[in-house]
């Protein structure tokens, strides 16, 4: 007698039926192969989890932001003003990534007291290596220095972490950190829940009496110095949203998911101090970055920080953020989330409604909600990226399916052009060839308020990321947004419309029109349309 496969299951057969042992014997061998893998899979899983699981943070001591104070040069020129302005903020936009760098740079130089920077990407580049080295020096000469680094972008930067780490004066955080240094893909895989949620805000205060908050990270691109220049928005804030600035990083700095560098980087080797003074020697000594910090010093922004003259719009503003607890929580974040405060605090469009967002991914829900606007008689503008200027391809998959549904109902789209004219212009004047590419992200509402921060309109900002930003109540900002948007077509973007067809079509200004999408290939258009047709809708 045998064993036959019957349903999960062998039976007996008699020993005669050889056609039945051969497939008994043949189901046997496939069903001991499938326990084998799938024995094996858990091994390694469990090996993979085991090894990249993250521990709960213990002994960590919980620090605040400190009292802003006029014994610092910056307290005594910003602490008066708002004393004039109780309750009010003092604004002043930066669209020139130069000048964005040149602010950072100033304050840092400037620093007596404390300096509390939360970003999403610090690269060791030209601005990532020069802004290393001012953090250090500030600490040297006894400023308190608090550096709140999301993870996920920190890969080839641990021994100049484990340097600024190592000061005393220095305390660094890495947020949902990696466990394994050297093998992220695989941590990936084996905590992906956990690691697909980052922290994207953004901010940079400095003697808790002026702060930088906007969509800018610390890399080359961010400042128009790279070889992609990319559209952005900060805005200096000094008065009450540097109170709410701090506050939101202080909820931040002592959550769950901060983790003392030192915990994290234990076995990494520090880079010495000297050869990060030297990196930064010879990037001053560069001829191209000597003319971009020709550029910066002759800016009206940074010689009025440095002589205390600037005049700020004072109005209200008011810090939005979501709650760290949607990093790790697993349950409806409803709550916790910033999109829903963002829609509180703008209050329903009656008038107009003009979206800059450089990765626009509306989903069903937003394609109806800003298509009822327009049927409303709202006027609904959105500029983001052609698929030619943006730098996430993927992410345009998820924006594509929708053009025609929000063209339909009345909604205009702009697209950026890679060669928009203000940003090779500047990159020009410094001696680049750069591409454009929008990362501005800002709204207006009705030319009355204006949001300023790290949000995108997609599904990663909304229910993964962690972002932040400033709504602002300036009808000047606003007036200033939508100006921007009238004047983007043709100068720096492509109008996109329906034709008789009802089919694409993009036009220049200049009399071209294209029926496909202007400046890319057919494979990469394939590519991006197949995309399209996928549910990941959610991880875009």
């Amino acid at each position: 007698m045998i064993l036959l496969k019957r349903g999960a299951h062998c039976v007996l057969a008699a020993p005669a039926d050889r056609d039945r042992r051969r497939v008994c014997a043949a189901l046997w061998l496939r069903h001991r192969l499938r326990a084998i893998v799938a024995g094996a899979s858990l091994v390694l899983v469990t090996l993979f989890t085991g090894c990249t699981t993250l521990a709960p943070v213990y002994d960590r001591p919980s620090t605040y932001a400190l009292h802003p104070s006029t014994e610092s040069a910056l307290g005594r020129v910003a602490l008066p003003q708002a004393q004039e302005h109780p309750d009010k903020t003092g604004v002043i936009s930066i669209e020139d990534g130069r000048v964005a760098f040149g602010v950072r740079v100033s304050l840092a130089r400037s620093a007596e007291r404390s300096i509390d920077i939360q970003t999403f990407i610090w690269h060791p580049d030209a601005t990532g290596t020069l802004m290393f080295e001012e953090v250090m020096r500030a600490a040297e000469r006894g400023v308190r220095v608090r550096l709140l680094l999301d993870d996920m972008n920190t890969e080839g930067t641990d021994p100049t972490l484990a340097l600024l780490g190592s000061h005393p004066n220095i305390e660094l955080r890495l947020y949902n950190p990696f466990v394994g240094r050297s093998a992220r893909a695989l941590g990936f895989l084996g905590d992906f829940t956990r690691l697909n949620h980052r922290m994207h805000n953004k901010s940079f205060t400095v003697d808790n009496a002026i702060a930088v908050v906007g969509g800018r990270n610390i890399a080359d691109e961010y400042y128009e110095i790279g070889q992609s220049g990319l559209v952005d928005l900060d805005v200096i804030v000094i008065g009450d949203a540097v109170r709410q600035v701090s506050t939101e990083f202080d909820l931040f700095w002592n959550s769950a998911s901060a983790y003392p560098a030192k915990m994290i980087l234990a076995r990494v080797t520090p880079e010495p101090r000297d050869a990060l003074a030297r990196r930064a020697q010879v990037i001053r000594d560069d001829a191209t970055s000597a003319k971009y910090a020709d550029a910066i010093a002759h800016t009206e922004v940074v010689q009025g920080m440095r002589a205390g003259t600037l005049t700020p719009e004072w109005t209200t503003a008011n810090v939005v953020h979501d709650d760290p607890a949607k990093t790790l929580s697993s349950q409806d974040v409803s709550e916790l989330l910033l999109l829903p405060k963002l829609q509180a605090a703008f209050g329903q469009p009656v008038k107009s409604l003009d979206l800059i967002s450089p990765y626009f991914v509306p989903g069903k829900a937003g394609t109806e909600a800003l298509s009822a606007l327009a049927k409303r008689g709202v006027r609904v503008r959105v500029l983001t990226n052609s698929l030619a200027s943006t730098d996430e391809k993927s992410v345009h998959s998820g924006y594509l399916k929708h053009r025609k549904a929000l063209l339909r109902a009345g909604v205009q789209l702009l697209e950026l052009k890679p060669d928009a004219s203000a940003i090779k212009r500047r990159a020009g004047e410094i001696g680049r060839g750069s591409k454009a590419g929008l990362h501005a992200k800002t709204y207006t509402v009705d030319g009355r308020a204006i949001f300023v921060g790290s949000f995108n309109l997609d599904p990663r900002s909304a229910k993964l990321n962690t972002e932040m930003g400033l709504v602002i109540d300036s009808a000047t900002m606003a007036e200033a947004l939508s100006s921007a948007v009238d004047k983007a077509y043709p100068a720096s973007a492509y109008r996109v419309s329906l034709d008789e067809k009802g089919n694409l079509q993009w036009e220049d200004g200049t009399g071209n029109v294209f029926h496909s999408d202007p400046g890319s290939g057919w494979f990469e258009r394939a590519t991006i349309e197949i995309g399209s047709w996928l549910p990941i809708d959610w991880l875009l």
